[in-house]
């Protein structure tokens, strides 16, 4: 095996500048259940144990403390929530919508309190890198809809976008402010330390866009193109995430500004990856690409092997990818499996 000469954040930057690196990073995303069942497999105590056993070029994640209003049950935005454990692994679900009840932006405003950066302390973001120096650092970003589906209740957000587009337009602004000035904050306590910035939104389904195009140019575009921008003026590259079969609006990220397209869902129709790196290869790197939804739950070892020979040839063809699942790898997933996409990514990957 060839000798490893980077770190795990030269190797991601090497990646985003358009070199070549000694290996194709690796990157990690599982749930807490999945991640105990890998360990218990590996004999590691804790999750960085892990990451360096199977050669992870794991990305440190920087958040604020909050410290601002506390309701027993809620969340910081109003939305009532509960752990709802759904046999391999629980997930903490919203069960009331607070802005469900409100037909205006004029009641919105006049009735509704929304969160503050000032309700986060900052001053503990450096500490949370330090002894990190070899990893790459993710800070900031914005998901706004997803939030805005919480306040309003998922089907009642929907119908938004065509019965009450000056309550969404309102609602994202003011999440995108909050988002904003909280990634300008993050930035300010490790300057020209962040390295990633997540500015997400899920725009696919498993066989189409949930939005037409039309309505993402209207209501996403612009305030993504601001938090992409903030990004780029910080030194720092922009991660997109979506779901799903994203085809058709993937040109218009790119224009963007966007440097990572993740996860690769490629057995969505128009997310082939042959089709994906002949189109938009040398345009964006290229992270996820190991199918969650079947080879990884229910595939063989041998099979997880093989589609990770496969990404490497296809979506790592001339560089420009990371491997890593294409969403958090569940608890149904054998740890076996696991551990055979890092060691074959380990062994297949060198460049």
């Amino acid at each position: 095996m060839p000798t490893e000469t980077m770190t795990p954040r030269e190797r991601w930057r090497a990646v985003l500048a358009g070199k070549k690196p000694d290996r194709v990073p690796m990157d990690y995303w599982g749930t807490a259940e999945a991640n105990a069942k890998v360990r218990k497999h590996l004999g590691c105590h804790t999750n960085w144990q892990m990451f360096r056993k199977l050669h992870i070029d794991k990305v440190v994640g920087v958040v604020p403390k909050y410290v601002g209003p506390r309701r027993p049950g809620y969340d910081m935005y109003g939305c009532r929530v509960q752990m709802v454990d759904y046999g391999t692994g629980a997930y903490r679900e919203v069960v009331s919508a607070p802005l469900a009840q409100y037909a205006s932006v004029e009641e919105i405003d006049e009735k509704y309190t929304w969160p503050s950066p000032d309700w986060f302390d900052y001053s503990g973001i450096a500490e949370q890198v330090q002894g990190k120096d070899a990893y790459p650092v993710r800070g900031g970003g914005s998901e706004p809809f997803l939030i805005y589906a919480n306040l309003r209740g998922r089907e009642q957000a929907y119908m938004d976008l065509i019965l009450n587009p000056e309550v969404v337009h309102y609602c994202l602004d003011k999440l995108f402010a909050l988002a904003y000035e909280n990634t300008c904050r993050i930035y300010a306590q490790i300057p020209g330390r962040v390295d990633l910035s997540y500015v997400a939104e899920d725009f696919g389904g498993q066989s189409s866009l949930l939005f037409s195009p039309d309505t993402i140019r209207t209501f996403f575009i612009p305030g993504m193109q601001r938090m992409i921008d903030l990004a780029h003026q910080n030194g720092a590259k922009v991660f997109f995430h979506s779901d799903g079969a994203i085809r058709a609006i993937i040109p218009e990220m790119i224009a963007a500004g966007i440097d990572i397209l993740n996860p690769i869902q490629w057995r969505s129709p128009g997310m082939e990856r042959g089709g994906l790196k002949r189109d938009f290869g040398g345009q964006v790197v290229f992270h996820g690409g190991m199918d969650n939804q079947q080879t990884l739950p229910f595939g063989s070892v041998e099979d997880v092997r093989a589609e990770v020979e496969e990404n490497l040839a296809v979506l790592g063809a001339g560089g420009g990818y990371i491997l890593a699942p294409c969403h958090n790898i569940q608890a149904v997933s054998p740890a076996e499996n696991v551990v055979a996409m890092y060691a074959a990514g380990y062994e297949y990957g060198w460049l």
